[in-house]
């Protein structure tokens, strides 16, 4: 009787202090400056989402060594908020151009830009501010309910666990190289080989720098971010040769309150679009993109007049930009409980937590279980103010698709290159930020992935220094990654995962 007292009360005192956790966020995200952060970042991400080419990861890495002075959960707002707003904001241009701002609202196009034809693109970006906001919500509410479930399974991953984790995290690159395996497995692995430069985590002797001391440090990845996403993607904004973003005129038609009436005749397809958008968001590798596909299709499959679609369905854009904001409470889920990012925007997070001292795994859900909360809560009330500030821009979409190129483009190497030098006043940082902007664009001009990179330079140091720790408690024997079901588990996954192009391939000529 007496323990089952104390354990009950052990649950009551934990549910206090997470119910404590949720309430501090909910009072620091609405506290000043946090809530400016939170609406500077939402602006931003929307005015760079739609922009066609440009993005929220841009924007993101740009202000991401900027953030430095600030307070680690402010910074995480700030780029989360640019992320957000950055997946709204590419739904702009795909419905009033057919030319997505972003890679995730390619699937918004079938039928947004449809009812911009038919004189209803005021209907359709009230729909897809709509939608954004209520998938967001759904998607938010969903990981902060979950996260006393999260803390409990991230809790039980020692060192063998967390560097199978890296090695199950290295071999999605098996499914982030979209197309060539060989190319993906050739990034992920220059990835890794940039991470070796400098003084080992295992021997503490230093490794290729060539006698230069400026390299002992190793090379630094916020830098390496900085030339992957900004650089190279001022490099491809250019080479397209146009001289502003986008050249047709915009006509904006239509009514907000039928977008309304649409949307709340279809609760079905809003609540799966955000379950999927969810679930496949927390799938390291798959993102928003993907989810927005599936979860268009569902409501295709799903749908009693199927043949309209493509033709300007509402149904189409609540599919669609519900499971894109919904992605992204789920992909932050693998990033902050095992440092395993499933995008570019990911991977800047990813790089926010390195550069505040902050590192993925248990500690995110227990000494900083607060950072988490703030972080989601943030997400939560952001997708009010993407509704207010989306509902309210419509009469302005056609300035945001203008930008002149060669007025945008030097503000963003100049930010970038300052940013660079900052991080630790070197000028190999400088090197290293050309160097992997160049490499960055000529990697996505032959369908190198990037993603594939950024697993290879995040997880490559991960698993090798949880190696050698493994092998240290363990006295070298490798039976300490099954020594625990959750371990043997993980081993076997890692396995399956390993062959399985190799069992697909076999299966498919079996047949």
């Amino acid at each position: 009787m007496f323990s089952t007292d104390v354990l009950v009360d052990a649950a009551a005192s934990a549910t206090i202090l997470q119910l404590g956790g949720f309430f501090e966020a909910v009072s620091v995200v609405l506290s000043w400056p946090v809530i400016g952060y939170l609406v500077f970042g939402l602006l931003l991400g929307i005015f760079l989402g739609a922009m066609p080419g440009v993005g929220p990861a841009v924007g993101m890495v740009v202000m991401l060594p900027l953030t430095f002075p600030l307070d680690a959960h402010v910074a995480l707002i700030l780029l989360t908020a640019i992320y957000l707003g950055g997946l709204y904001g590419g739904s702009i241009p795909a419905i009033v151009l057919n030319v997505p701002g972003t890679a995730p609202a390619a699937a918004t196009t079938f039928d947004g830009y449809p009812m911009t034809e038919l004189g209803r693109a005021k209907e359709a970006l009230s729909l897809s501010a709509m939608s954004s906001a209520i998938g967001g919500v759904i998607s938010a509410t969903i990981v902060i309910l979950m996260i006393p479930f999260l803390i409990s399974f991230v809790l039980l991953f020692r060192t063998p666990d967390i560097f199978l984790m890296a090695i199950l995290g290295l071999l999605m690159i098996t499914i982030v190289a979209k197309g060539s395996l060989v190319k993906g497995l050739t990034a992920g692995s220059l990835g890794m080989f940039f991470t070796t430069v400098g003084v080992s985590p295992i021997g503490y002797e230093t490794r290729y720098t060539f006698g230069f001391v400026d390299l002992t440090g190793g090379l630094d990845y916020i830098a390496a971010l900085l030339g992957l996403f900004a650089v190279a993607e001022m490099i491809r904004l250019k080479s397209m040769g146009d001289e502003t973003i986008a050249d047709t005129a915009i006509n904006v038609e239509g009514r907000i309150s039928t977008a309304f009436n649409n949307l709340i005749k279809h609760p079905v397809v809003l609540g799966k679009s955000a379950l999927i958008g969810c679930f496949i968001g927390a799938i390291p590798g798959a993102g928003s993109t993907v989810s927005n596909f599936v979860a268009y299709a569902e409501a295709l499959r799903s749908s009693n007049h199927p043949d309209k679609f493509g033709t300007g369905v509402p149904e189409g854009v609540i599919a669609s930009e519900t499971s894109n904001s919904a992605t992204v409470g789920g992909s932050l889920v693998p990033t902050l409980a095992f440092g395993i990012p499933g995008s570019g925007a990911a991977a800047i997070l990813l790089g926010a937590l390195i550069l505040h001292g902050m590192v993925p795994g248990p500690e995110m859900f227990s000494r900083e279980l607060d950072v988490t909360y703030s972080l989601f809560v943030s997400i939560l009330l952001g997708n009010f103010v993407i509704l207010a500030v989306g509902l309210m821009a419509i009469p302005y979409v056609g300035i945001l698709s203008r930008m002149d190129v060669d007025r945008f483009i030097p503000l963003v190497l100049v930010l970038g290159v300052m940013g660079a030098y900052a991080l630790n006043f070197n000028w190999v940082d400088i090197y290293y930020l050309t160097l992997l902007g160049v490499i960055g664009y000529t990697m996505k001009k032959y369908n190198y992935s990037v993603i594939a990179f950024v697993l290879g330079a995040i997880l490559g140091p991960i698993a090798e220094e949880h190696l050698w720790r493994s092998l240290q408690i363990s006295d070298g024997s490798w039976m300490i990654f099954v020594s625990s079901p959750l371990t043997a588990t993980l081993t076997a996954l890692t396995f399956i995962v390993f062959f399985q192009p190799l069992i697909g391939y076999t299966v498919s000529r079996f047949r």
